[in-house]
Parts: C-alpha cells; sequence; structure tokens
C-alpha cells in the first residue's frame, strides 16, 4: 500500500490483549494506526489522541482521518467482583464508546468506509450441548444482558448505513494476558484445575486468528453484520485443562473445582468458567476466512514454545 493511498484506520481499546497485536498487525499490513486512548502521546508508535467516556469528549480530529473504525473498547468482565456498580460500568463503557464514535462521525459528517467492534459470545448465554450459531437467539444472564444492550448500540452505526462489522469473540487465547495466562498460574505448582464436572464446552480463539479476522472484516466489504470469532474446534473445560498440560510437558495434578465452591468464592461470575459455550465458526468460514490455529493442540504448541 503506497503512502498516497495508505488508510488509516482508529482503534479504540487499542493498548489491551487484541489491540496490540491487532495493531502491529494493521501496520504490517500498510495501514495507518491511530488509537483513542485517556492521554494523548502524538508520538507514540501508534499516535494517541484523547477520549474520555465518563465526560463524552473526544479529539475530533482522529475520526476525522479515520477511513475504517475499530471499537475494542470496555471494562474487563473477570477483572473485578460483579457488583451492581461494576455490572453498570460494564456494559456502560461499551455502549459510551459506540455512541460517541457514532455521534462524532455524525456531527462530521464523515463516515468511515466500516466501523467494526467486538462483542462476545456471551449473548448466547450457558448453551448446553447446543452448537450455537449467529441467528439464535440470545441466552439469559447476565453475560447475555450486557451483549444484547452492547449490540443494540452496534446496531445504532449499522441504520446509518455504515457497513457494521460486530465480532462476537471467544475465549482468547495468548500468554500476554487472558484465560490462558490464569489457566499456567496454578501449573507453576505442578497442578491444574477444571470447574465442576469440566463437561462444559469452551469456545476459544488463538490470539492471531482473532486479529486477522478483523483484517479479514476490513478487506471483505460483503461481510457485514455479526460473525462468531471462535475456533471450528471447541473443547470441553476438562479436556481444555488436560490439552493445557500437555502442551507445557510440565507433570501435573489435575483436580476438580466444584461449581459450589466457585459461586461461595466469586458469585455470579463464575458464569464465566461455569456456563457451556459451544459455538459455530460456519459462517466466518464460510465468507471465506482460514484459520491459522483451528486446533487447540497446535494453538497451544504456538503459544508455549514462545
Amino acid at each position: 500500500m503506497s503512502l498516497s493511498n495508505q488508510k488509516t484506520i482508529v482503534i479504540g481499546g487499542g493498548s489491551g490483549l487484541i489491540g496490540l497485536r491487532l495493531s502491529k498487525m494493521l501496520q504490517e499490513s500498510g495501514y495507518r494506526v491511530l488509537h483513542l486512548s485517556r492521554r494523548a502521546n502524538p508520538n507514540a508508535i501508534f499516535p494517541a489522541f484523547a477520549w474520555d467516556l465518563d465526560k463524552g469528549t473526544i479529539d475530533e480530529e482522529a475520526v476525522a482521518q479515520a477511513d475504517y473504525i475499530i471499537n475494542l473498547a470496555g471494562a474487563g468482565i473477570a477483572d473485578k467482583p460483579w457488583t451492581s456498580q461494576r455490572k453498570r460500568v460494564i456494559i456502560e463503557s461499551r455502549v459510551k464508546s459506540t455512541r460517541l464514535l457514532l455521534q462524532t462521525f455524525e456531527k462530521l459528517g464523515k463516515k468511515p468506509k466500516a466501523y467494526l467492534s467486538s462483542t462476545a459470545i456471551g449473548i448466547y448465554g450457558n448453551t448446553g450441548e447446543n452448537l450455537a450459531q449467529e441467528f439464535d437467539p440470545p441466552g439469559t444472564g447476565f453475560l447475555a444482558e450486557s451483549c444484547i444492550t452492547w449490540e443494540k448500540a452496534i446496531d445504532e452505526v449499522a441504520i446509518t448505513g455504515v457497513r457494521t462489522v460486530g465480532l462476537r469473540i471467544g475465549i482468547v487465547l495468548s500468554t500476554k494476558g487472558g484465560a490462558l495466562e490464569k489457566f499456567l498460574i496454578p501449573l507453576n505448582f505442578f497442578t491444574a484445575a477444571y470447574f465442576g464436572k469440566g463437561k462444559q464446552w469452551y469456545s476459544w480463539i488463538h490470539l492471531d486468528d482473532a486479529c486477522r479476522m478483523f483484517l479479514f472484516a476490513i478487506e471483505n466489504e460483503q461481510m457485514q453484520g455479526y460473525y462468531n470469532a471462535v475456533a471450528p474446534h471447541p473443547e470441553r473445560n476438562k479436556n481444555f485443562t488436560q490439552q493445557i498440560v500437555k502442551a507445557l510437558g510440565k507433570p501435573a495434578l489435575i483436580m476438580s473445582i466444584p461449581d459450589f465452591v466457585m459461586r461461595l468464592v466469586i458469585g455470579e461470575m463464575a458464569d464465566t468458567v461455569l456456563n457451556s459455550s459451544r459455538i459455530s465458526s460456519a459462517k466466518i468460514e464460510a465468507a471465506g476466512f482460514t484459520f491459522q490455529f483451528p486446533k487447540l493442540q497446535e494453538a497451544l504448541k504456538n503459544l508455549l514454545k514462545k
């Protein structure tokens, strides 16, 4: 991509796990990448423009330059206990960021070529043995409720006629943050845990595949609407844990943490590990996306050898 026709991508939440890796991949693909951040930093590798979701302020210059907008902003789901205040923060951080970006590009009269947003497979709630697809109705519980509200805000962008893509992301595998890092901690003490009976399904995705999916959605103009960002082979929780132990090649005592203990310790937030999420990747594959890491063992080997 020559500098004269280099496209600019503005990312909200660019300093997070997905945001940083995606920024590097976009830059390597010839895009100019700008971040929206609490503090402006024009000299950063990815120049940062200030926005404040609570005050509803944003440096409009960033949005004015955007050919594409990617919104990954949102308070961490499992970072703090789910008090009623924390639940409000989780939902509002996602809705406010979406609406602020929408209001800004409408005010400027300059719509991006596409608006891409993360959302989550939590929208399906507890799927049990059912293989959930994009046309399935939402589930119940806080994870589903937060995603429903989030996607209503994303839909407001789509109504304006901007090509809008929402990626419903599963468990992102990386050694630089996220769920896998937490699974690895007990292995330092030669133990590993699964939750309850360990039969619940986990739909996961390698960090690089999640980032490649955003790049794919930018470059494929026929893509619109919601897509599950999960690898084609979900794993049951117990097997998920066993595969991590196998990939590490360390001896470990694998044990169960009962449901009631999880509920006792972290309350409703236990849904994040006890819910079954068996999610289909058929729609994104039908759109032409090819996974680099379709199976868990190869994804883990790639990550853990680093």
